[in-house]
């Protein structure tokens, strides 16, 4: 498979799970995604295969892990191989994923109204850190709903 497909499937593959936490976020298909989290896990695989095995040179060079060291270093990683800038690729979708899935999550156990999730949802299918961000925030200014309820 080459890197451009991956890459069109590694997209397809997550946005069911964003498309359902946002519109039927209590739906028991939702809940399972957002709890055994399988779409980052087959996420993991393409991105070990795509950072660890396509880029390997036939001499057995492959990824540089002092390359983590400095920016410098990581800026390298990703010049010239689309397999490395794929691999990064992945890691953002996975890692963005599980956060918004630690969203929905927590949002329901505190009683969150889903509309303030939904926010948070779209900014972190977005801009990954920043939704996540915005539901710590969000935390600290809603009191617990589910605490309230008698």
């Amino acid at each position: 498979m080459t890197p451009e497909t991956a890459f069109t499937y590694a997209n397809l593959l997550v946005l069911p799970q964003w498309i359902f936490m946002v519109v039927a976020p209590r739906w028991r298909v939702t809940q399972m995604l957002a709890q055994m989290l399988p779409i980052p896990m087959i996420l993991g695989s393409m991105y070990i295969y795509y950072l660890l095995v396509a880029p390997a040179a036939p001499d057995g060079s492959g990824l540089d892990f002092q390359a983590f060291g400095s920016l410098a270093g990581v800026q390298s990683l990703f010049k010239g191989q689309k397999e490395m800038v794929l691999g990064g690729w992945i890691h953002y979708l996975a890692f963005d994923l599980v956060a918004g899935s630690y969203i929905l999550r927590d949002g329901q156990t505190r009683g969150i109204a889903h509309a303030w999730l939904i926010l948070c949802l779209l900014l972190c299918f977005i801009l990954g850190p920043s939704g996540l961000l915005l539901y710590g925030l969000l935390r600290i200014f809603l009191p617990n709903q589910a605490e309230t309820k008698f």
